[in-house]
């Protein structure tokens, strides 16, 4: 297994769900970025989404398409990001997964960026626009390289989709917990999650749920039902929140150790 299967094999062992917290890369600079990720990590994150920002983050709400603004105006790029995974790397053995859009791993070249990934230290890739059957040219070298795939499924995805996304999954497969955008507020995260969790046992594979989820209340209320819980919207809001890139780094210090409190499976 690799960094993200261990991360969640060592939670279910600890009788919780993993805990994965999305950052954008560069927001508000690379730099910033590492002390974040290894802030998370130190706090109770079991794998980091590091977001690549891209220019039409179309299943992104406003939060996260503003850090993805901040961090295109500091001039943060596909490769880049890869730079600093390498020197996050260097700091910490957090699971990362390459969070993004397919416009920038296609221009890159999805050989390329799987082998300069690899190099790196990173342990996936998660496209929010590359179905799993539309997914071989990046999916296939990168299993061969010991990345993990991670596709997602929503509440309109069909059978067929969702024995797909299950087939292509290498780790965990995303369930977005409703039809909307990042940082929406979810109609009944319960419901949503007791979805995700008959998936989990239906498929046979670790499912994680995200989109909504931004309090400690609202991963307690979902943690009983998968292996994992995504929270991003709420973060990047702190690190947006915060008057310096110290502050940012201490309020997602805190706010990811707040979070972890409930992962317990009572």
């Amino acid at each position: 297994m690799g960094r993200i299967a261990d991360a969640f094999a060592n939670a279910k062992n600890e009788n919780r769900a993993a805990l994965v917290i999305y950052l954008c890369a560069g927001d508000p600079d690379l730099r910033t970025t590492e002390d974040l990720v290894v802030a998370a990590a130190e706090s109770g994150a079991d794998v980091i989404e590091l977001g690549v920002p891209f220019s039409d983050p179309t299943a992104d709400g406003p939060a996260i398409q503003r850090a993805s603004e901040r961090s295109l105006a500091v001039g943060t790029t596909l490769a880049k990001v890869l730079d600093t995974v390498g020197a996050i790397r260097l700091r910490t053995d957090v699971p990362i997964l390459l969070f993004g859009y397919y416009n920038p791993i296609l221009s890159y070249g999805e050989q390329k960026v799987v082998e300069d990934a690899a190099a790196r230290g990173a342990d996936g890739f998660l496209v929010v626009d590359l179905p799993p059957e539309e997914s071989d040219g990046l999916r296939l070298p990168a299993s061969e390289r010991g990345l993990d795939f991670v596709p997602l499924i929503a509440p309109t995805s069909g059978r067929d989709r969702i024995a797909k996304a299950a087939a292509a999954a290498t780790s965990f497969i995303y369930y977005v917990s409703m039809t909307g955008v990042t940082g929406s507020k979810a109609t009944d995260l319960a419901s949503a999650s007791e979805r995700a969790g008959a998936l989990q046992r239906e498929l046979g594979r670790p499912v994680a749920i995200g989109f909504g989820v931004k309090t400690k209340e609202d991963v307690a209320t979902v943690a009983p039902h998968v292996a994992g819980v995504v929270v991003g919207s709420a973060v990047v809001r702190a690190i947006e929140d915060a008057e310096s890139s110290e502050a940012a780094v201490s309020a997602v210090r805190a706010l990811v150790a707040e979070l972890a409190t409930g992962l317990i499976r009572q």
